[in-house]
């Protein structure tokens, strides 16, 4: 059983490191806005910083769609990390595919909601 538990903990650990380190990269993909990955600039080259609009939708407000957005990726993986039943490549395989999947929804949510697009 201590060892499930751990497996599942090292499978989420895996899925949430993997987003933390791919959302900057992830939010250039979805907005072409100039994010970068956390060791080179993250948002230093976003189009937030420039006196004109686009801005990117998840850098507004100090990045509180960002925010919103990589906690409620997070909050997915544990759950489905965490939740029984499911065998550990399942699981390993969904918690890993959440961040791309949820992620690129809910940049599809705050683009159009900040008519990013328009």
């Amino acid at each position: 059983m201590i060892v499930a538990w751990l497996a599942r903990l090292a499978i989420l650990a895996a899925g949430v490191g993997l987003t933390n380190v791919s959302f900057s990269p992830f939010c250039d993909v979805a907005f072409d806005c100039g994010c970068r990955a956390l060791w080179a600039g993250a948002d230093a080259a976003c189009n937030i910083h420039n006196p004109s609009p686009p801005h990117c939708p998840w850098c507004l407000d100090g990045g509180s769609f960002g925010t919103a957005s990589f906690l409620a990726i997070v909050v997915l993986q544990v759950g489905i990390a965490l939740w029984p039943g499911l065998g550990l490549l399942a699981r390993a395989l969904a918690t890993l595919v959440a961040f791309p999947m949820a992620g690129g929804l809910l940049a599809i949510l705050a683009g159009l909601w900040t008519g990013y697009w328009a």
